[in-house]
Formats: C-alpha cells, structure tokens, sequence
C-alpha cells in the first residue's frame, strides 16, 4: 500500500532519511536497498492465473511456487516468468506465501524463530504435497532453508522431511522437465551473452550449476559462470559495521564478472546480485535490476 512512499523514502539519493536510517537502524548510507512492487505477485497471480494460457502439450506436472518475501514484495517479475514458463510448458501452477522460511532469523542466529517459521510454513506447503505438488522455490536462500537448514533444526518433524524431499529450485525444475519430457518449441536467441553468478546459496543445495544447465537451452547462447561469494550475505552487506568488508569480498567477484563482457548478468540470489551491481565495477551488464535466470528463459520464449 506505501511502496512508493518507501521506495521514495528509502532512496539512496534521498540523504537526509538515509542518514537518519543508518543512525537509528545502522543500514548504511551508500547501500542500494530493495524496492517494493506496488503489488504482491500472490495478488498478480490471484488476478490473473486464469488469462495466462497457453497453447502446449499437457502435462501431469503440478508445482505450487512458494513465492518467498523477496519475489512476493520485491521482485514480482521473477515469479511472473517462472509462472508463464511453467505454464508454457503445460504445467499446472498454484502459488502459496504462508510467510517468511526463517532465513533472516538465521542469520541473527534466532534459532527458536526459524523453527517456528519452519514448523507454521511446512504445515501450509505439506497440504499441497499431499494433493500431488511439488513445491518450488524462486530463491537461493529459501530453497536451500527448506531442503536443508530446516530438516538440521527439526530433524524427527515428519513434515519437514517430507516437504524437503518435495521442494524444487526453479532453475532445477525446468531442467527436469527437459531432461524428462522436453521444452515445448519455442525457445529463440537472445540479445546478447550472460554471465550467470553460481551464488553461495545456490552451490550449497548440492545441485549442480543448475542456471547454467538451464540457460544451455537457449539456442546459440553464450554462457560464463562466475562461483565466488558475493559478499553481500544477508543483513551483513548492508550493515554500516559490515558493509566495507562486504564490499572488499564482492569486488574481486564483480571484477571477474566484468571481464566476461556479457550483456547479462544473472543470479539465483536478487541480493548477492543486487550488491555486486552496485560495485560499479560491471558497467557494461545492460539490466539495471539484477535478473533471475528464469527471467532470461523467459525473454527467450518472448513471454
């Protein structure tokens, strides 16, 4: 309801609210934060799942896409085109966000509130495994909180092991559906190479480079991987105590994505990759906004 207005009050160029953040709440001042979209992407896909159809095959598949906070409040467009990839390719989609999977807890090591979290978002998730869907996840952190960190807090939680065995990255599943059934037709070149950021998320779900697996289906794409930390994790690139050495860390990284020359840059974590673009050190990436590589999937089907 008051996007823009924080968006507006939040803005870097906006000194004077910013200084009066990084005293009250110590964000520092230079920290490029994430906007807000003026709607949630539940609310996008409750108005209109039912005029986003398709002419493909049918397929058995069903997936209920656990939106996570930062595509349901921040990044609408990645959870848009993973929703028509998906339904392009005949894939039944549901969307639930029954709240936060803790990560931001964990890593202000409040234990009792992930496992909270863990517990009350398991048993909304677990209703749709149990009506034949799989559950899948549009960021790196949150995939790996569901797979992982859950089941090491709770590991006797009868629902948190189930819904780990039935969760799904994005990236992850398009590739499934390639290996198993194939894309429809459709996929067309894109305007230029990219540079997929693996980022530490994302490598620790133990999956393989699955972005780049993914992007491979773009024909005549050119494609660099870049797996090192980003610097940014969580809170702590954005702190005023932390965010120098963050920066420190992100540097190498973002000098590394430079010099692949390539139009794109794109990451499994909108932060790490939000943080490194702001290091300036990759002026030749042509999108302002850190992409998804769904997103490119996406531009490539010309959705």
């Amino acid at each position: 309801m008051f996007s823009s207005l924080i968006n507006w009050l939040s803005n870097i160029k906006n000194k004077f609210f910013r200084k009066v953040l990084e005293i009250i709440a110590g964000i520092d001042i230079r920290v490029q934060l994430p906007k807000y979209n003026s709607e949630t992407f539940s609310n996008f896909f409750k108005k209109n799942i039912n005029t986003i159809n398709f002419e493909s095959k049918k397929s058995d598949r069903k997936v209920v896409i656990y939106s996570t906070c930062f595509v349901n409040f921040n990044k609408k467009n990645t959870g848009i085109a993973a929703l028509k990839v998906l339904k392009k390719n005949g894939v039944e989609v549901q969307e639930a966000y029954p709240g936060c999977c803790g990560m931001p807890f964990l890593e202000q090591a409040d234990l009792p509130k992930v496992v909270e979290q863990a517990k009350k978002i398991s048993k909304d998730l677990i209703e749709w495994i149990d009506k034949g869907y799989k559950v899948i996840t549009l960021t790196a952190s949150c995939g790996l909180m569901l797979k992982f960190e859950w089941p090491l807090l709770l590991p006797n939680d009868e629902n948190i092991n189930k819904l780990s065995a039935n969760v799904m990255d994005i990236d992850e599943y398009v590739v499934d559906i390639s290996n198993n059934e194939g894309l429809v037709d459709g996929l067309q070149e894109i305007d230029g190479g990219v540079t997929v950021h693996h980022a530490c998320h994302a490598r620790a779900q133990n999956m393989g480079i699955k972005a780049r697996d993914m992007l491979k289906l773009i024909p005549n794409i050119k494609i660099d991987v870049v797996e090192r930390c980003a610097g940014h994790g969580g809170t702590f690139g954005v702190m005023k105590e932390t965010h120098d050495l963050a920066i420190k860390v992100g540097k190498p990284t973002a000098r590394q994505i430079k010099s692949k020359n390539n139009k794109y840059m794109a990451s499994d974590c909108p932060l790490a990759a939000k943080h490194l673009k702001q290091l300036e050190l990759d002026t030749n990436i042509s999108n302002d906004e850190a992409l998804h590589p769904i997103e490119l999937v996406a531009k490539s089907y010309r959705l």
